[in-house]
């Protein structure tokens, strides 16, 4: 066989590996059951600031 091939070869066996991995992983986090929500009381509470510039006259 020549590099290339080989190199072709284990690129494709690298891949599906990775890929059955994701779907694994994938697998396992449904797995867990229907994500909710954060409770409101756990939120943070978060503040907008708003900034306006007036423009210099002259």
């Amino acid at each position: 066989m020549n590099r290339g091939k080989i190199v072709a070869i284990i690129t494709g066996a690298i891949s599906i590996i990775l890929a059955l991995a994701y779907l694994l992983l994938v697998q396992l986090l449904d797995f867990r059951g229907e994500m909710k929500p954060a409770p409101l009381s756990q939120l943070s509470h978060q503040s907008l600031l708003l900034v306006y510039i007036l423009p210099k006259n002259g």
